[in-house]
């Protein structure tokens, strides 16, 4: 388990003081997805870098399994980082290296024999399913594939954390699809802890069970993914959530009631749920808004149905929509 408590950090310019994280309060349970989320500027990096404390907070702690990490010397933490790996945006491979020598270069400085670490790239070389390019040079392969080589290097300590720090950024969306299905898979596979820092709200919906919005340097919203989709509190949340406004507008009839389903990984069905609803319980609904997606079979996004203002039509159109297995359906006004 990762806590985080009381975190902040400061950055002195030659004229000014800069204040990048303030009172930062997290804990990450073993075996989550935990998504980092906010606009450029809002402090994920700084944040990433403070829990392998590559930046020393200013104030607070960074507690992993129970040891205060900031209070370990520079020997000791050097050991605690192998078990914290981080990917990045760039992939940062030794391009005058061959992948698989790249994925042996964390096991080369942690002392293990080159047949040993040869075996155990080689090894990770299928599970990030690129076998066939151990003598490859990272100019050679894709975009993908680098990071692909990224992720099995830093897999190569036998990490109990892995940090992505926007690794999906620079990605294209289908390239970007595939790496987090593989970092989904990591994660149940070897049973390793994954944060993933992002300005990106579809990479959280994709693949998180946690989510924290920072903006500004502070913790605005944190919770379960599809709480926070389905009722977005904070300004920054909604921003993220609704990227187009779309919660800023909601018709201005106050005759007209108003929902908001969310889908997190809803199952696809032949006929759309709202026309379902009109099927069987002969509920009328005006799709105000609507943003999703299929993913394989399953739908995410959201929608913002109107309907007539009826106490009765409203709760059995909620109870109606609800019981549909990954869906989330609640009440908004104008002001939400």
């Amino acid at each position: 388990m990762i806590e985080i408590k009381n975190l902040s950090k400061s950055f002195t310019t030659a004229d000014k003081q800069i204040s990048a994280l303030n009172n930062i309060d997290l804990t990450i349970q073993d075996g989550d997805i935990y998504g980092i989320i906010g606009m450029s500027g809002a402090g994920k990096s700084t944040l990433v870098r403070c829990i392998n404390m590559l930046e020393r907070p200013t104030e607070g702690s960074v507690i992993i399994d129970g040891q205060d990490i900031g209070t370990l010397k520079e020997s000791q933490l050097r050991k605690v980082r192998r078990n914290i790996a981080m990917i990045f945006q760039g992939f940062n491979l030794l391009m005058q290296r061959s992948c698989l020598d790249n994925i042996c270069f964390p096991l080369e400085l942690a002392g293990v024999k080159k047949s040993e670490a040869k075996k155990k790239a080689l090894e990770l070389l299928n599970i990030v399913e690129l076998p066939d390019k151990a003598n490859a040079y990272p100019a050679q392969l894709s975009g993908g594939q680098q990071q692909r080589i990224a992720i099995a290097r830093a897999l190569a300590t036998n990490p109990k954390v892995l940090l992505c720090d926007e690794a999906t950024s620079a990605l294209d969306p289908k390239t970007t699809h595939a790496i987090l299905e593989l970092i989904r898979d990591i994660n149940k596979r070897l049973k390793i802890t994954v944060i993933i820092i992002t300005h990106q709200m579809s990479v959280v919906e994709d693949i998180c069970n946690k989510v924290a919005i920072l903006d500004e340097g502070k913790i605005v919203e944190e919770g379960d993914v599809s709480e926070i989709f389905a009722n977005p509190r904070s300004d920054a949340a909604k921003r993220l959530v609704f990227p187009d406004g779309s919660n800023e507008v909601l018709l201005n009839d106050t005759d007209q009631r108003q929902l908001r389903v969310v889908f997190n990984g809803a199952l696809a069905a032949s006929e759309p749920i709202i026309t379902q609803m009109a099927i069987d319980e002969h509920i009328a609904a005006n799709i105000l808004y609507a943003s999703t997606k299929c993913l394989g079979d399953r739908v995410y996004g959201s929608m913002i149905l109107g309907f007539e203002n009826d106490d009765d039509i409203i709760a059995r159109a909620i109870a109606y929509l609800n019981k549909n297995k990954n869906v989330i359906t609640e009440e908004v006004n104008n002001n939400v």
